[in-house]
């Protein structure tokens, strides 16, 4: 796939940045998406000095109605075609759902779910048009089962897994293919950002580098693999988790989800 177009949402830090540099490393040109111009202009001169590549960014808000729209049009007015597709771009929120930020809770829906489905809708039909093409989502261990302290975060997470899995199974024989990517604990700013002090799950622990999570799914992306759970551990919980009653997990995702 050398030479094709990427796309790639909350490409500013993390795991989306990461992403982007294994991307360019590749040959492939980038669209890339975030808030912040000054970062995103950074990236796109590091990039295209260091790989020789094109990278166009577009600024933009992807919690905010018809963004992805507006994304759409832009990119088709720079004439070029989406080959591959990565929806990275999340948000996360920590505490009861009864004390929370309604405007938070509205704004992780339309960024998690309605802005990855926007997306994917919109540059799907041509590469099925095209017969070829791959859109990697992400996800997060947190899509196996509900949890607690972070209700609507682990829901998103799980609309994500079950719509790339449907759609992968759609998809076959089209020449395009659908990876759910599936990390745990990353250390990226999104934990800082999210997650109080001394939370169980994070605290003291040792969390996956972003690199080696873009690596992992680049891999499963480019083998056309529908999910796939970065860490030894994690792909044992996520299918162990299946067959552990609620009444188990609950109580367990809870107290590894809360303070010390």
């Amino acid at each position: 796939m050398i030479g094709k177009t990427a796309l790639i949402s909350g490409a500013s830090y993390g795991i989306g940045l990461e992403l982007a540099k294994l991307m360019a490393s590749k040959g492939h040109d980038l669209v890339l998406l975030a808030r912040t111009k000054m970062r995103l202009c950074e990236i796109q001169k590091n990039l295209q000095d260091e790989y020789g590549i094109e990278v166009y960014v577009i600024v933009c808000d992807l919690s905010l109605p018809n963004a992805c729209e507006g994304v759409y049009q832009k990119i088709k007015m720079m004439d070029l075609e989406i080959d591959i597709l990565i929806n990275n771009a999340a948000i996360g929120d920590w505490g009861l759902f009864v004390d929370s930020n309604m405007e938070k809770q509205k704004q992780m829906l339309q960024l998690n779910i309605a802005a990855l489905t926007d997306l994917t809708r919109l540059f799907l039909p041509g590469m099925v048009k095209r017969r070829t093409g791959k859109i990697m989502n992400i996800a997060s261990t947190a899509a196996f089962q509900p949890g607690p302290l972070m209700a609507v975060y682990y829901a998103s997470k799980a609309y994500v897994l079950s719509f790339s899995s449907a759609l992968a199974q759609e998809l076959k024989g089209s020449g395009v293919t659908v990876t759910c990517l599936c990390p745990g604990p990353t250390a990226t700013h999104f934990q800082g950002s999210t997650f109080p002090n001394e939370v169980r799950l994070t605290d003291g622990q040792r969390l996956a580098d972003p690199d080696d999570v873009a690596k992992y799914g680049i891999k499963a992306m480019l083998k056309g693999q529908v999910v796939a759970v970065h860490g030894v551990l994690n792909r044992i919980m996520a299918i162990n988790v299946r067959f552990l009653p609620q009444w188990i997990i609950l109580p367990l995702v809870h107290f590894m989800q809360d303070q010390k």
